[in-house]
């Protein structure tokens, strides 16, 4: 599924318009129909009431068409106009006609004296009163009116976006937007429902299709959402007459005194993943640690017994998957950097080689093509400096990834992929994973994939996901407190499985469901 911007939905329906030969109001009419079903479909003419919030542009006009139809089926709607600016579009005009057709005037907001005050926490608010278009601060009655509905208990449903938030941009204030417990979006959801600081702004959404021109849809390039659809075509069938060395050889450099266990379970989850053959590069301390917890990989050590003062691994490897727990010391550092300077190898850069790095931005320029960096957000701000919003971190993130040739996971929440100006959303992952080691863990899957000869963003996009996706298949058992990290690596088989054997129902549904 793709995540449109505010201009590619705009081109969409301009298209629409044109190549299906329909009117603007037609397509408010389709989306406001499509709103209407979804409602009818769970309420089934129940009479609790309705109030519908309508702007005086088009997202107004949709909320006029889905009044109209309530209205028709009988349901009990209280029908209101935030009358914030003396223009009015076409579409709402028309619409406002066709419901005082049925002899119910909506009420003119004009004044905070006239809101009501008589919604219970059994009712339903409709927000539809700002939509994409939306690009400054909404206005004093607007946010009057957003400060009394979210005080309301009542449950709140918003039209393609709540209002107040922008498509592409982080809001101006974050008292000025209205907090939805539901959001029905046209045609693609918007990259506001991913990124932490106004995600919040919505409990839960769901894409609703209004037909909008399907070979645009098919061609814009857009940001993408990554789901079981996405990544089963680029799963890799195992060969009949494969042997461990078809699947490559993963090597993972890290550890410290104190911090094995990080070089432990990158390694476990590379091989895990598929890959052939692991050899875990650790300082002398980490020898019989890891051959005696984890004794399917090979260990090489350092000549020192605590840290990584070198780095002189020897052998035929495929990907090297670095910088978990390794530290950051004078010596280490050096030992980096030697090693950087050397290397051919595809990598997977993680945790003390990106602070490292972010230290030494010179490194960068001698890193290979297609380079993996796994930061969580504390690393990714050394590297690429700090952000005004989570917007504006994208686009630096990707103006870092088109300086640099390099591909950027950003962990968070919700796992950000991003190559040049190309950017995946992951769906898979739910909180469970926020603990310690789960990053080591996506480091090792990912490590695992290119050296089973996936290409380099292929094995991040599938990696992020399988990697979430562990700890949605082991929640049921595990619940959210009690996953960790080995839970993530004990559970990769299963998540691997449920790509044929579950069907992905949509999030959303998962979490109504509970």
């Amino acid at each position: 599924m793709k995540i449109l911007s505010a201009k590619q939905l705009y081109q969409a329906h301009d298209l629409t318009i044109k190549n299906q030969e329909i009117s603007e109001l037609d397509l408010l009419e389709r989306a406001g129909g499509q709103v209407f079903n979804w409602m009818h479909t769970r309420m089934q003419g129940s009479q609790v009431k309705i109030h519908i919030f309508n702007g005086i542009g088009n997202n107004g006009g949709v909320g006029l068409v889905l009044a109209r139809h309530l209205l028709e089926h009988g349901y009990n709607v209280a029908n209101y106009v935030v009358n914030y600016s003396k223009k009015r579009t076409n579409g709402f005009l028309k619409n406002y006609d066709r419901v005082k057709s049925l002899k119910q005037w909506p009420v003119l907001l004009t004044d905070e004296s006239e809101f009501p005050s008589d919604i219970s926490p059994d009712d339903i608010i409709v927000d539809s009163i700002f939509g994409i278009g939306l690009n400054r601060d909404p206005g004093t009655l607007a946010n009057l009116l957003f400060a009394h509905l979210n005080k309301s208990k009542a449950f709140k449903l918003a039209i393609d976006i709540p209002s107040g938030l922008y498509a592409n941009n982080a809001p101006d204030n974050i008292e000025h937007v209205l907090s939805a417990n539901f959001t029905l979006s046209f045609q693609s959801p918007k990259m506001a429902f991913f990124l932490p600081e106004t995600a919040v702004f919505t409990e839960q959404w769901e894409v609703l299709d209004i037909g909008l021109d399907q070979e645009y849809m098919q061609t814009v390039e857009a940001t993408q959402l990554i789901s079981k659809n996405e990544v089963l075509p680029m799963y890799q069938m195992r060969e009949k007459f494969a042997n461990k060395f078809t699947y490559g050889h993963s090597l993972i450099i890290g550890g410290s005194y104190g911090k094995i266990g990080s070089v432990q379970l990158a390694s476990k989850a590379a091989l895990i993943s598929g890959c052939g053959l692991v050899t875990a590069y650790v300082p002398e301390c980490g020898y019989n640690v890891l051959q005696s917890s984890f004794p399917e990989a090979m260990v090489q050590t350092a000549n020192d017994t605590k840290q990584l003062s070198e780095i002189s691994p020897e052998g035929n490897f495929t990907v090297v998957g670095m910088g978990m727990g390794m530290g950051t010391s004078t010596q280490t550092t050096t030992a980096l950097k030697s090693f950087l300077k050397t290397n051919k190898l595809p990598l997977v850069l993680d945790a003390d080689a990106l602070n490292i790095i972010s230290e030494n931005k010179e490194l960068l320029k001698g890193l290979p093509e297609l380079t993996i960096l796994t930061p969580h957000k504390k690393e990714l701000e050394r590297l690429i400096g700090k952000w005004d919003n989570d917007f504006d971190m994208l686009n630096k993130v990707k103006a870092f990834s088109t300086e640099n040739n390099c591909i950027v996971v950003v962990k968070d929440a919700i796992t950000i992929t991003v190559y040049k100006e190309g950017v995946f959303v992951n769906t898979s992952g739910n909180p469970a994973l926020a603990t310690a080691g789960t990053g080591d863990v996506l480091t090792g899957i990912i490590t695992g994939f290119i050296a089973q000869g996936y290409e380099p963003l292929n094995a991040a996009k599938f990696g992020v996901y399988l990697h979430g996706r562990t700890a949605d298949v082991a929640i049921e058992k595990k619940g959210y407190q009690s996953f960790i990290a080995s839970d993530a690596i004990n559970n990769i088989s299963k998540a691997y499985l449920d790509m044929f054997t579950q069907p992905e129902a949509p999030k959303v549904e998962e979490e109504v469901a509970q």
